[in-house]
């Protein structure tokens, strides 16, 4: 028994080791800024809950065999739950911490469309956007057309294969077509390829705007055009991971050609030129079984 309690005290030390091991680790990668900083976000969802689920485990068993809670074995227990707090973020998420003020370049554009668009979800808080909890598209728009919410077919919705044009003149650097659409007012949960058809454009920033859930065959351009804005790209689709037709767009440090979807550093994006605020916010409420989205209706009003 003596030889069981030597080697569980050694068992627990290690893992409460690494436990602080991995929140010092990772709290230095996330101060460092950049993608260290992405990544850390990712890795503290991770790494210290399963670190503190293997501790929980171990004094779990602890208890059973004594038969009793001791003091340390408490102490241990408390520390292992603490660890496995930051999981909760994959069922409660929350804003990716990144300031306006801090991230830059930001990148002001106008409307992707020419009729009053809906603003689904966009700003500066996962309240009104819920894109924010993710670190590429922290500052991402969905923005949708009247009629909107209903339909099993595509063409009951408003914004369905209404023009996209360039937001801001630029380099085509991809542009990826064939992707069907999804039935709509379901989540298509597709996870395999969640931008759908898509085009990316290069700005003068060296940084990059990604339009996304674009329509099966609509798009227009090809890597190594250059586009001037306001320039028709493609058509409103509903291919990708989403619910309903709608235009995505977002802007990103880095080039999604090396980086995957959700593992770049988000940059701010604003509108001008149009009859609303910079940066529209978005969300919605249920009424009467009923989704109401919040957001202004704004639209296009220069050249």
């Amino acid at each position: 028994m003596k030889i069981l309690r030597v080697l569980w005290g050694v068992l627990v030390t290690l893992a409460v080791l690494a436990i602080f091991g991995s929140v010092v680790v990772l709290s230095w990668l996330f101060a460092s800024g950049g993608m260290a900083k992405v990544t850390a976000w990712y890795l503290f969802q991770l790494v210290p809950p399963v670190l503190g689920l293997v501790t929980l485990i171990l004094v779990i068993v602890r208890i059973a065999v004594r038969k009793r809670v001791t003091f340390p074995a408490g102490i241990v227990g408390g520390i292992a739950i603490l660890a496995m707090l930051p999981a909760l973020l994959m069922v409660f998420p929350v804003t990716y911490p990144a300031s306006l003020a801090t991230m830059t370049p930001a990148a002001t554009i106008r409307l992707p469309a020419n009729i009053p668009l809906k603003v689904g979800w966009g700003g500066d808080d996962v309240k009104v956007n819920a894109h924010a909890f993710v670190p590429d598209q922290r500052w991402a728009y969905d923005l949708l057309a009247e009629p909107f919410g209903k339909g099993e077919k595509l063409e009951d919705y408003g914004i369905y294969g209404v023009p996209v044009v360039a937001p801001a003149a630029g380099e085509i650097v991809a542009a990826h077509d064939g992707e069907p659409d999804r039935k709509p007012g379901v989540v298509s949960n597709d996870y395999k390829t969640p931008l759908g058809n898509y085009v990316v454009i290069r700005l003068p920033t060296k940084t990059f705007l990604i339009i996304a859930h674009l329509k099966p065959g609509s798009v227009l351009v090809k890597a190594g055009d250059h586009v001037e804005e306001g320039q028709a790209i493609a058509a409103c689709g509903n291919s990708g991971n989403t619910s309903e037709p709608h235009i995505h767009i977002h802007h990103q440090r880095q080039d999604p050609r090396a980086y995957p979807v959700n593992f770049a550093e988000g940059l701010p994006l604003y509108f001008r030129d149009h009859d609303g605020p910079a940066m529209p916010a978005g969300g919605y409420k249920m009424e009467n079984g009923e989704v109401v989205f919040l957001g202004p209706t704004v639209r296009h009003v220069g050249k």
